[in-house]
C-alpha cells in the first residue's frame, strides 16, 4: 500500500516534476543498498549499481502503476534486474566469496565476534541459488513480506512462503 507522500511524489515525477523523486529516493535508498550490497558482497559496486538503479527508475518511471503492485516491489524489481545484468554483462558467474570484501569496513575487520557472524551468514547465503538467496535477503534482512517478494520474483505468495520455510529449516 503507497502512503499518501509517496503517491503524490510518483504523480508528480510521472507528470514532470523530477524534484520530487527525491521523497521516494529518500525512502528507499537504504533498502535498495542493502539489498544490493547482500546480493555483490562489494561495497563500490553496490554504490555503483544503486545509483543506476535510481537513475532507471526515474527514467521508467511513467510506467509504474499503482493498481498492478507497490512501488516497493516495482524498485525492487528494477534492483534485481539490476544486480543479474551486472553479473551478465560480467561474463563470469562470480562466486558470493569472489565479490566478499570485508576490508572496506574497518569495525567489521577489528570486531573479531562480528566478522565471525558475518562469515558464517556468507557461508549459508553462498550455499543457496540466486533466487533462494534473494528470498532470504528480502525476507530477513529488509523485512519484506511473502507477497512483496512474490511480487519481485513474479512468483505465486504461496511458492514463496514454501521456499521460505524449507529454506529456514535448512538452515
Amino acid at each position: 500500500m503507497l502512503d499518501k507522500n509517496e503517491l503524490q511524489a510518483i504523480k508528480k515525477c510521472q507528470s514532470g516534476n523530477t524534484e520530487s523523486f527525491g521523497i521516494l529516493y529518500d525512502k528507499y535508498i537504504k533498502k535498495i543498498y542493502d539489498f544490493v550490497y547482500y546480493k555483490t558482497m562489494h561495497k563500490e559496486t553496490a554504490e555503483d549499481l544503486v545509483s543506476d538503479i535510481f537513475i532507471k527508475a526515474l527514467d521508467k518511471i511513467n510506467s509504474f502503476d499503482a493498481q498492478k503492485g507497490s512501488f516497493n516491489s516495482w524498485i525492487y524489481r528494477i534492483a534485481r534486474n539490476t544486480v543479474i545484468d551486472h553479473y551478465r554483462t560480467q561474463k563470469k558467474d562470480k562466486n558470493i566469496d569472489d565479490v566478499w570484501d570485508l576490508s572496506s569496513n574497518e569495525d567489521i575487520a577489528v570486531d573479531v565476534d562480528v566478522r565471525a557472524q558475518m562469515e558464517k551468514v556468507q557461508e549459508h547465503l553462498s550455499k543457496l541459488k540466486a533466487e533462494q538467496r534473494d528470498i532470504v535477503v528480502m525476507r530477513l534482512w529488509q523485512g519484506m513480506s511473502h507477497k512483496e517478494i512474490a511480487d519481485v520474483l513474479e512468483k505465486n505468495e504461496s511458492a514463496v512462503k514454501v521456499a521460505y520455510s524449507r529454506l529456514i529449516s535448512q538452515m
